[in-house]
């Protein structure tokens, strides 16, 4: 099928990727900016631990719910008006969030957030792949978690910020005015990039064909594992961020960013130098070292909290590391993920998100809660997770082993 150009795109390449990134930014302003707040959020609301981790959770799990229609609707009316309702509906319940004046008001309205800032995330990813062939959508896909990537380090800072210098309510009237301004970005500069000749009809019996084709194969699976399960090993501590930052490492709610900071370089790195090998190494080969840059963090992390006490001069670098090694997969095992049904492109970048946020949403809701007082416990548990994927990667090679073998035409 010959791709689309960038003449549907009224902005340069750099911009449609800083559009499409802004997309993947609302989810990570959703949950990292109110993270600084969590202690005054729970005074102001009489809230307990538990009920201010729901936040979290119900969100995450709102997220994943909802991931399940995203694509599959955009696969069906067009990738543009998915985005555009999604983006509508989170600015509407970021003003819930801000307008609460309970706990469990603010619990419904994260929940309503979860539910729509999937839309941007999922199909922003189809939107590359439609307008791009295989190594331009790596490039493309790294330069978009590049720019991705600088929102969980500012989103703490800003959240801090507005905390300490107003109140808890700022940081949901912030996420609510982004919210207005990237429906006014999307809305004028977004272009379509599924055409009508393409797009699946909208009936049940489609869909849950759609669904049974998807789910039934096995290579599908283990390619969401692959990459959705080792992200957990990372984002463990950014859910843990107010017990292992606060109370393990001693540090100010304002100094939040020291740890965001770190990671988000080390995720930024590895999806530069993702872009900068696309087409040079092959696919299968780039996961493999991203799993061996990984699996030696993990283990390290674990082995340093076991001997030592922790202290922040070394307990964010091989976190940061970790994430080097997972941006330099992921954006691999993406495409690998949407090339494997081209003409439901949407609905696999759905499921490929719901794999992931459904292990998010038990991590916040489960394993984090039981992890969190103990770094000792948070390094098991980060090292568990990076197992997952690890067995699901090796699972994939030995049943599939022409499974992203190739690049430019030539064996690996």
């Amino acid at each position: 099928m010959r791709h689309a150009t960038l003449d549907l795109s009224k902005a340069p390449r750099w911009a449609l990727a800083l559009l499409l990134a802004s997309l993947g930014m609302i989810g990570p302003f959703a949950i990292d900016t109110y993270l600084p707040a969590f202690a005054g959020i729970a005074t102001s609301l009489d809230a307990s631990p538990v009920q201010m981790q729901q936040t979290l959770s119900v969100y995450l799990f709102g997220f994943a719910f909802m991931n399940l229609f995203h694509g599959a609707i955009s696969d069906t009316i067009g990738r543009k008006p998915v985005i555009l309702a999604g983006l509508g509906m989170f600015t509407l319940a970021s003003i819930g969030c801000a307008m609460s004046t309970s706990i469990g008001a603010l619990v419904f309205f994260r929940g309503l957030q979860g539910l729509s800032t999937g839309a941007g995330i999922v199909v922003s990813r189809a939107v590359i792949r439609d307008l791009f062939p295989q190594d331009q959508a790596q490039r493309m896909m790294s330069l978009v978690t590049i720019i991705f990537g600088i929102a969980p380090a500012v989103a703490p800072i800003v959240g801090g910020w507005l905390f300490v210098h107003t109140n808890w309510h700022a940081i949901f009237w912030f996420l609510a005015g982004l919210g207005v301004l990237l429906l006014i970005a999307n809305w004028r500069l977004l272009p379509e990039s599924h055409p009508v000749r393409l797009r699946q009809p909208f009936h049940l019996g489609n869909l849950m064909r759609g669904y049974r084709e998807l789910v039934g194969s096995a290579r599908f699976l283990l390619l969401c594992l692959a990459s959705g399960i080792p992200f957990n090993g990372m984002f463990l501590y950014v859910l843990a961020s107010p017990a292992f930052l606060g109370e393990h490492l001693g540090l100010a709610p304002t100094e939040f960013w020291w740890f965001f900071v770190s990671t988000i370089s080390g995720i930024m790195a590895g999806a530069w130098l993702s872009g900068r090998v696309a087409g040079r190494i092959s696919p299968r080969r780039q996961i493999r070292i991203g799993f061996v840059i990984m699996t030696t963090m993990a283990v390290s992390n674990a082995g340093l909290n076991l001997v030592f006490v922790p202290d922040v001069s070394w307990a964010l670098i091989p976190i940061s590391l970790f994430a080097f090694g997972w941006a330099l997969m992921v954006p691999v095992i993406t495409l690998l993920v949407l090339d494997l049904f081209p003409a439901r492109r949407g609905m696999a970048s759905s499921l490929q998100a719901v794999v992931g946020s459904a292990a998010n949403g038990v991590v916040a809701g489960v394993i984090a809660p039981a992890v969190m007082h103990s770094t000792v416990a948070l390094a098991l548990a980060s090292l568990t997770m990076m197992s997952v994927g690890l067995v699901a990667w090796f699972w994939l090679g030995w049943h599939w082993p022409d499974v992203g073998r190739r690049v430019r035409g030539e064996a690996d």
